[in-house]
This record gives structure tokens, sequence and C-alpha cells, in this order.
């Protein structure tokens, strides 16, 4: 989706060296950084949680616990490259909050890595633990980095690299990473064996998203893609749709916008348009995504995949932007890119009923606004994209006892945690007279504030 640039050579920092907050002096990786879709991303995640505090009464020690992550950590990771040079990759891993359990999160290896951007991720992974009840807190970790850039050999160096400038970050009862944009199965397995080389024994819990033969578990590649299908069946049932009506547009046209495609085109969703990051297609009939993306996988992008042969001739379709796709006159638009995609500026022109959200963060709080003013309901991402780390915790606990359990078992777990916290997330946005996503943030609170609570709040202390 997402031409190499190298980031700036840094003094390398030792593997314990944390910060408690963010600095407010403003330094190239705090929210001052030039690129204005990445410095406001951790304001967006505290408007949120304000918002919610306006129907919610927590302790002050709690709200003052959630306004700032609890430590970070910044590495320099030197990689040695094919041709002989050395370069240096900048790193973060965040720990938000872990007052619920070990912290849990992905790792994503992507050129817009930044601080900020980790920061906020790990705080919506708190939320997102919380609100589905798993006993988790959360985090987040990103590397500065396009992976398309490197060789399959230079990424696993980058892989095993990072794992050892955070490895005294980490750990099965400490904090838990796992796969997010650009890292998969085969990184999680080189980073996983790094972790137990550096170990010297096998520690299979320390991180999930591996592939079966390395400890994974049954289902996980389909799980945020399958999470958000289990909700997005009760939103239907609750509004009585008939999927042969519905029209979807999908961005984000990746392992979970590829699944919950195919899966919709299945109950019989007219899919009418898709995207990756290199363009998007629009078609006045329903798309298959199957198709798609085998031709996709040949052609290496979307803007190939109706161009060749035959393939020319299954659907009549027109090439349109990634931004015309937001904007396309569609049911429900589901969002599996990246974070800041439907913002105050396109908001108004989004013409989309439902939205789902699938990646993190896709929608800014001014355009949560707007969206709600004209009509839309978001099913928000804190609520529909937690299937991924529902069954990373589901791996979690099956190499912790050393259990090995089978597709069928895994999808029959999930899609009670995921209907349940649907069912409570929307009981809790009728009484309070207001949005899913809200709705998510007062559930994920109250169970994270009497978490903190319970060890004691400065009432207790003055009374």
């Amino acid at each position: 989706m997402p031409k190499k640039k190298s980031p700036p050579k840094q003094e390398p920092q030792k593997n314990h060296s944390l910060k408690t907050a963010p600095e407010k002096k403003p330094t190239p990786e705090t929210p001052s950084h030039k690129n204005p879709q990445q410095e406001t991303t951790f304001s967006h995640t505290q408007a949120q949680l304000q918002k919610a505090l306006k129907h919610l009464k927590i302790s002050e020690d709690a709200e003052t616990l959630l306004e700032h992550p609890k430590e970070s950590l910044q590495v320099t990771i030197p990689l040695r490259m094919d041709d002989g040079s050395l370069k240096t990759f900048q790193g973060y891993r965040v720990h938000y909050n872990d007052v619920l359990g070990p912290t849990k999160g992905g790792i994503r290896f992507h050129p817009q890595v930044s601080l900020d951007e980790v920061t906020s991720l790990a705080f919506w992974m708190t939320i997102k633990t919380a609100a589905v009840g798993l006993p988790f807190g959360g985090a987040k970790g990103g590397v500065i980095v396009d992976p398309k850039s490197l060789s399959k050999k230079e990424l696993e160096r980058l892989s095993r690299g990072y794992i050892r400038a955070i490895y005294d970050f980490i750990g099965p009862d400490k904090d838990i990473p796992a796969p997010d944009v650009y890292t998969n199965g085969l990184v999680m397995a080189w980073m996983a064996d790094e972790v137990n080389t550096i170990a010297r024994k096998q520690i299979p819990a320390a991180i999930t998203g591996k592939p079966i033969s390395q400890g994974g578990s049954q289902g996980r590649e389909e799980a945020t893609a399958l999470g958000a299908y289990y909700v997005l069946k009760e939103h239907e049932k609750a509004n009585s749709w008939a999927p042969k009506k519905i029209t979807v547009a999908v961005q984000g046209f990746g392992n979970a916008g590829y699944h919950i495609t195919q899966m919709l085109h299945d109950d019989g969703y007219q899919i009418k348009a898709v995207s990756d990051s290199k363009g998007a297609l629009l078609a006045k009939k329903t798309l298959d995504p199957k198709s798609i993306m085998e031709h996709k996988e040949k052609a290496g992008k979307l803007e190939g995949v109706f161009c060749h042969g035959t393939v020319c001739d299954l659907v009549d379709h027109e090439k349109i932007t990634n931004a015309a796709l937001l904007e396309a006159d569609v049911d429900l638009l589901i969002l599996a890119a990246l974070e800041n995609q439907i913002t105050k500026d396109n908001a108004k022109n989004i013409k989309a009923k439902t939205i789902l959200e699938i990646a993190n963060g896709p929608t800014t709080p001014e355009a949560d606004e707007i969206l709600e003013k004209s009509g839309s309901v978001i099913i928000p991402d804190v609520l529909a994209n937690s299937g991924g780390v529902t069954v990373s915790y589901f791996e979690w606990v099956q190499n912790k006892r050393g259990l090995q359990w089978t597709e069928k078992q895994v999808h029959k777990k999930l899609k009670p945690i995921m209907t349940s916290a649907y069912a409570d997330i929307a009981k809790i946005a009728k009484e309070k007279k207001t949005d899913l996503r809200t709705a998510a943030y007062i559930h994920a609170l109250k169970r994270i504030s009497q978490g903190i609570d319970d060890k004691g709040t400065a009432s207790y202390f003055q009374g």
C-alpha cells in the first residue's frame, strides 16, 4: 500500500531507556512532526476520551493515568544491507496502560511511523482490549521503513534487530507483540525465533500472529475481518438489512479488507468498489473479491487487475482515486487502510450511511461530528477490528497451556465475544443517546477505571 529515505542517524539508546510521557518540548518525533497527518493523531485520541468522559464519571486517578502512556522506548536499529553498507532505522515500542494485564499490540513497518502514531495506536489498543473484555492492556510498536524497498534477507535482519533492541521491554507476562501494517506471520516467526535465541529457550507466548508450525493459532489470518463480520451481522439484524440490496465500497484491499469483502460477497452484498494504495476500481455490477485478489497478486496492484486478456471482460468498471472511493454512492463504506482517512475536509462528501472501521483511527473527531449530523452511523475501530487481538489472545492462551485449538473452535470462541461486545455497546449508545464510538469508550473506561480504583485512589488515601 504504502522511495526509500533513510532516517537520520542518531546515537543508539540503551534498551532500558524509557520515557514516562510525551515530551512537551518539540522534537522530531513528538506531535510537532512536520507531517500534518501525523501531528494531531494523539490529540484525536484525547478528544475521543474527553467526549466519552462527558457521559461517565471516573476517578481523577484513572483520568490522569489515561492522559499519558505508561512508558515509551525509542531505539536505533543498525542494519547491514546486502551491498555491505550500514544503515540505521528508527524504532519504537509504547506501553500505554497495563492495569488490566500485560500489554498487547502489533508492530508496523511503514515509512510514516512516528512516536505520535505509535502512542496513539497503543492508546486505542488499551480501549480495544477493555471494550471486548480481554485481560490485556494496550501497546504498539513500529519501525520507520518502507519494507518493500528491502530484500527478504534485509527484512529478516531488520525484524531480528528490532527484537534485539526491545527485548528487555517485552515478554509473555509483560508485553506481547503481534503483526500489524506490513508485518505478517513470517516476520513474526523471525521475531519469535530471535526471542528464543536470546533467551536460550522456547518462549512461544512471547509473540503472537506466528505461523501454525511455530505455535500460531488457527484462524489468525482472517481474525480481524471475521470479528468485523460478526459485528456487522449483528448490526445487520438490528437494522433489518437485506444484504442483496446493500452496496459496499472497501478502502484497503489487504488481508483484512480482502477477507471481509469475500465474506460479504458470499452473503450477497453488492461489492461496488475496492482500493489499495495505488488506485481503486468502481463497477456498475458487483465485483468478485477472489478474482480481484488473484490478479492483484500477479500485477502487484489493483490498477492492472482488469487490464489483461479476458479479465477485462469480467465486469464493466472504471478506475478511480482512493479519495473518490471514500465518496462513492454506496450504503456501506469499509475503511481498512490507515488512520486519518475521513477528516473535516471530506466528511461532508461521504454518502455512505454506515461506516465500518477495520483500520485504526481512520476517522478524525471533527469528521465524526460531521458524519453524525448527516445521519451516518460509524461502527468504530475499537470494536470492529478487535477480532485480531482476540484471536491473538487465544494464541497466547494456547501457547501458555500447551493447547492447539481447531479453526472451528477458534471461530466458535470468537463469535460470542464479538456479538456480546456489540450488544453491550449498542445498549449503552441507546441509553446514553450517543454514538457507538463513544459508547465503546464508556464500556472500556468502566473496566479500566475499575482496575485503577481497585488499587486505591486519591479519595481512599484522603478519606
